[in-house]
């Protein structure tokens, strides 16, 4: 059964162009002129993946992005920011809210089907079905039911953060680059600034480690990147 892609731009065609191409590359697709009715459609069947316009009519792009981003049960799906803006600030931004990648007008379609593609395939890495319990000392999380523990009790994540630590915690002991990390996890060629990485290190760090300033779990390598530690690191 093919992945099923959702479109959601108030221009029809660039709605009509993105959906042939990803026909024509093997999804499913559904076309929105606006962010009510595909909410609306998203409540009744769940997508693959979502190509969302950035500057649509109220609700915009990001506004819609955050509603998926905070109901628990549409939270992994994937969705590719399409936009016209392409300042570094908005990128951040759009990443910042939840967006899984982003792409400018005018665009690739091959480029296109590519991210998606991509996307699809990190939410099923970083989402999978299966429960998958990761542990490391007094941290301990849950793939699936998407919950971290620090030594029994809760920790609230947000979800970079999650994926972040999850990407960390699977590679215990490796060092793993930022660029690595910006593609794994926010699905991005690095563009520039890895500020994003290292933003997210550190409130990563105060919410998992007893002194942020002297990192115990998450261990920087100066002009390298980052490493989680291993079994042997904290014995």
């Amino acid at each position: 059964m093919p992945d099923l892609v959702y479109i959601a731009d108030d221009e029809p065609n660039i709605r009509k162009l993105a959906a042939l191409a990803l026909k024509d590359s093997g999804f499913e697709t559904q076309e929105f002129a606006d962010g009510v009715s595909l909410m609306a459609a998203v409540r009744v069947r769940k997508p693959d993946a979502i190509v969302l316009d950035w500057m649509m009519p109220p609700p915009d792009g990001l506004a819609v992005c955050h509603k998926i981003r905070a109901d628990e049960s549409t939270r992994p799906i994937p969705i590719l920011m399409l936009t016209a803006r392409g300042e570094e600030v908005d990128r951040v931004l759009g990443l910042e809210m939840g967006a899984d990648d982003y792409i400018t007008k005018p665009f690739s379609v091959k480029e296109l089907c590519a991210r998606v593609r991509a996307v699809i395939r990190r939410k099923e890495y970083l989402f999978p079905v299966q429960d998958e319990v990761l542990t490391c000392g007094p941290i301990s999380v849950n793939t699936a039911a998407r919950r971290c523990l620090k030594n029994g009790e809760p920790v609230e994540l947000t979800m970079k953060e999650f994926d972040l630590l999850v990407m960390l915690m699977r590679n215990a002991g490796r060092v793993l680059t930022r660029d690595t990390l910006l593609d794994k996890v926010w699905g991005l060629e690095y563009f520039g600034d890895a500020r994003t990485v290292d933003v997210h290190i550190r409130y990563l760090r105060q919410k998992i480690e007893d002194e942020p300033d002297n990192p115990r779990f998450v261990v920087t390598l100066r002009g390298v990147g980052y490493r989680f530690a291993s079994a042997e690191d904290l014995k």
